[in-house]
């Protein structure tokens, strides 16, 4: 994690109103279906607030401001419980208010922001090196493959196994009506099966129903719950992420030497 050092008014932050430059600090934003959590450049200690379905993207932009009204930053990176393209959120998700889909999040915040897939930022915080698979544990199932240092967002929610979807048993809904021990059965299953189908090196379990699992079959170790953080904060070395402006505008960085690719 970055130094910490004495938190500042973000209004004094400069703006990148053409997200051409590597910002100097970011505040990362990681949406869940239950809570929010935010960790800005230079800060230990994240700060939360509840999501669920009554939040729409107005309100988070509201909350979070109030929340990191003390920090300095000049960027935002945004992890979203859903489908993400160019234009930042390309689906509604499923357990939140609708309304995500075309909301201008850089007008909202005034800076440049970069929005990706909860998941994929979980991904970029967690790898290691060599080819990852990433599985989200949570209120849904979300996932995610980088290989070489190349991140791909995945969605294997819909999968077939015994007759329903995958995620209905190993989101939160499945770990409530199954009961942790065969919940836990069910994932020690189903991960040697995506290891192989993905050729992984090793599996990160992250989201927070992942510190629930019992037994961690080989190959699968546990994510940080900080990963998330530092995905955001990597976010802005990735080539092919967009950067929204308030204008609604796509703006490249300025080139320089980058070895991550997002497909």
């Amino acid at each position: 994690m970055p130094r910490t050092h004495k938190a500042t008014n973000s209004s004094r932050s400069p703006k990148s109103s053409t997200g051409k430059r590597r910002p100097a600090s970011v505040l990362v934003i990681d949406i869940g279906g239950t809570k929010v959590k935010i960790l800005a450049s230079g800060q230990t200690e994240p700060r939360k607030m509840r999501s669920g379905t009554s939040l729409a993207p107005a309100r988070m932009v509201e909350r979070v401001k109030e929340l990191a009204q003390d920090w300095d930053y000049d960027a935002i990176s945004i992890g979203y419980p859903g489908k993400t393209g160019e234009e930042g959120p390309s689906a509604e998700p499923g357990n939140l208010k609708p309304g995500w889909v075309g909301f201008n999040f850089a007008a909202a915040f005034d800076r440049p922001v970069r929005v990706i897939n909860d998941a994929a930022m979980q991904a970029l915080g967690s790898y290691d090196g060599g080819r990852m698979l990433f599985i989200g544990l949570g209120t849904g199932l979300g996932a995610a493959l980088i290989a070489e240092k190349v991140l791909i967002p995945l969605e294997l929610g819909g999968l077939p196994y015994r007759g329903r979807a995958l995620w209905q048993f190993l989101g939160r809904r499945g770990l409530e009506k199954l009961g942790r021990p065969a919940w836990c059965r069910v994932v020690d299953e189903v991960m040697p099966m995506l290891m192989n189908a993905f050729l992984a090196d090793y599996i990160v379990l992250g989201g927070g129903n992942a510190k629930k699992v019992r037994r961690l079959p080989p190959g699968v170790r546990l994510g940080h719950n900080q990963t998330a953080f530092r995905g955001g904060f990597r976010l802005w070395n990735v080539e092919d992420v967009p950067t929204l402006s308030a204008d609604g505008k796509h703006h490249s960085l300025v080139p320089e030497p980058v070895d991550w690719r997002v497909l």
